[in-house]
């Protein structure tokens, strides 16, 4: 049985939930929007922050830590984005960093979306 992780993030009108939990897995996807909905302004820098800010709020409002979080798929729209987006990245995890994989892709749902992470936390077993 899969349950819906609750967050404080912008509510989608698309069919879709932040981050289910399902199997001792947390699966989520996360993309640069504030919590008007708004893609955020600023270039990847901005755009990456606010990724993994929403990201790391969803792993909070699961009651699980960054060190919980096993796999990432990075999204970008242009290879020299990646160094910006590693150097942010960086900030939210510590040794032993999750397995990782980064793609450039022709483009993401919002036109002006730079990057998108997908990722799998392993959530305790009560």
């Amino acid at each position: 049985m899969k349950k819906a992780v609750k967050t404080e993030l912008f509510a989608s009108k698309a069919p879709l939930e932040w981050a289910i939990i399902a199997n001792g897995t947390l699966s989520t996807a996360q993309i640069p929007i504030d919590a008007e909905g708004n893609v955020v302004e600023g270039g990847i820098e901005a755009q990456a922050r606010q990724t993994m800010d929403n990201f790391k709020h969803t792993i909070e409002a699961a009651e699980l830590t960054m060190d919980d979080v096993t796999q990432v798929l990075i999204y970008v729209t242009d290879r020299s984005q990646l160094p910006v987006f590693n150097k942010v990245y960086a900030e939210y995890f510590e040794a032993p960093y999750p397995n990782r994989a980064a793609m450039i892709v022709a483009g993401l749902a919002r036109e002006e979306m730079l990057c998108e992470v997908v990722a799998y936390a392993a959530v305790p077993q009560s």
